[in-house]
């Protein structure tokens, strides 16, 4: 079954698939378009972060260490 989804910018129906270049969108010039929306912050993410608590060194290192076992190409050969 292909799936078909509308272009995010103006609602053109796009096949969505790895020869869908620009996908979601249906040509550079609609991805560009929406580009320049976020970058003129006519887009944003309008729900402020929830729970924002100072991060503890216990909590950074934890952080890191994830960060590394899901991220093997920052590990140093031995």
């Amino acid at each position: 079954m292909t799936t078909k989804v509308n272009c995010p910018n103006c609602q053109t129906e796009v096949v969505w698939n790895t020869e869908s270049e620009f996908r979601p969108f249906c040509s550079k010039r609609c991805q560009l378009i929406d580009l320049g929306e976020w970058a003129s912050e006519g887009h944003k993410i309008s729900q402020p972060v929830q729970g924002a608590q100072p991060l503890s060194e216990e909590m950074l290192d934890a952080l890191e260490d994830e960060f590394l076992q899901n991220n093997k190409f920052f590990v140093e050969s031995e």
